[in-house]
């Protein structure tokens, strides 16, 4: 994985995830708000060292209050070169545009930085709220992916939207 880097926007600062940070940002994802859609949190879902993604802590810009985590994967293969997003907000965050603000200034980051010129992310497709912060950015629907991930309660399964953008189509 390449190096992350902090990054900043009007609103936040994204930095590297550490040790520190794992306790929050687990309390993040069992929120019960953000636990739905993103699943039970097992240990090492939050891994700083993980060599194959790329863990951010959302932050306020001005502070150090934790709102979150951005985390993207990169396929390096040059016949398939792109990157994978995903994000969590804790639900107090949430509504405000935090949440495209985040994906916009990875999305940036993984064009204008590292080269790569389609990104992908995939909600699930009963979250409304997600889909329609990515349709914000740019991304669009790719196509539905069937039963595609558990549900949180991991006795069925949900279907996926896989959503792509591409480098020309990031909304500012």
């Amino acid at each position: 994985m390449t190096g992350a880097l902090a990054l900043t926007s009007t609103r936040l600062r994204l930095t590297p995830v550490r040790a520190t940070d794992v306790p929050g940002l687990v309390t993040v994802l069992r929120t019960p708000d953000v636990a739905r859609w993103w699943g039970p949190v097992v240990d090492g879902d939050i891994n700083p060292d993980d060599p194959e993604v790329v863990q951010l802590a959302v932050r306020g810009r001005g502070g150090s209050r934790l709102l979150g985590l951005v985390q993207y994967s990169e396929e390096a293969d040059p016949m398939y070169r792109s990157a994978g997003i995903d994000i969590a907000l804790h639900p107090a965050a949430q509504g405000r545009g935090l949440g495209r603000e985040a994906i916009r200034t990875v999305a940036h980051h993984l064009i204008d930085t590292l080269g790569h010129h389609r990104l992908t992310i995939d909600p699930s497709a009963a979250n409304t709220r997600a889909i329609r912060a990515y349709t914000a950015v740019g991304f669009r629907p790719v196509g539905v992916l069937r039963r595609y991930e558990r549900d949180a309660d991991g006795h069925g399964w949900h279907d996926g939207l896989l959503m792509d953008l591409l480098a020309g189509e990031l909304r500012d």
